[in-house]
């Protein structure tokens, strides 16, 4: 396993795997130049710290098509809004490569909206999580249907195990852990969630 962050916030101990921490800024340059180095030495899992540039992007891609498990950060809302950036960050003529390198190399996406507590003092995450199923793959590679993610995360949750912040969100209202207020707050659409609230659905 290799890693490559900006800055190393902990330091992991070799189990039953062998751990190598690289700092941008010390060990490396920069993400794409450690990540250039990492593939050089045929690691099996790759932490890139966090993607900002195109050519991290483009070489994280090309590492998980070649059958490195790549993960890596990026500062988004939701699953949304990452594939969106994601292919964004490339040129337009570079954007249908980008689409089928993504359909086909890509895991999931898990995001994460840290969300204060209703029940005692501290924060609690709220959930998304897609996973690359078929349904995804034509999204990725027509992302004018993006806004179906959503849906499709609710409608997949049982069989796959995916999920929508919105769903996260009722759930921890139902618990108790998060206020009315915060969950209308951050639902993606809050009518719909004040009527589930009710019952109504």
């Amino acid at each position: 396993i290799i890693t490559i962050e900006d800055p190393i916030e902990y330091v992991y101990k070799d189990k039953k795997s062998y751990v190598v921490q690289r700092e941008v800024g010390l060990d490396t340059m920069s993400f794409s130049t450690g990540l250039r180095a990492a593939l050089r030495e045929d690691p099996d899992v790759i932490l890139v710290g966090e993607i900002r540039d195109t050519e991290t992007a483009l070489i994280a891609l090309q590492a998980a098509e070649t059958g490195h498990l790549v993960f890596s950060t990026l500062h988004t809302i939701d699953s949304k809004e990452t594939i969106n950036r994601f292919i964004g960050m490339f040129p337009l003529e570079m954007r249908e490569q980008i689409k089928l390198m993504l359909a086909s190399s890509l895991v999931g996406i898990f995001s994460q909206r840290l969300l204060p507590r209703a029940d005692k003092p501290g924060m609690i995450p709220a959930i998304e999580i897609l996973l690359n199923i078929g349904a995804i793959k034509d999204i990725l590679l027509d992302p004018t249907r993006i806004d179906e993610i959503p849906e499709l995360l609710r409608r997949n949750k049982a069989a796959y195990g995916t999920q929508d912040f919105d769903t996260h969100l009722l759930e921890l209202y139902n618990k108790g852990l998060i206020s009315k207020d915060i969950a209308l707050l951050q639902a993606s659409k809050p009518q719909d969630m004040a009527l589930k609230m009710q019952g109504i659905t």
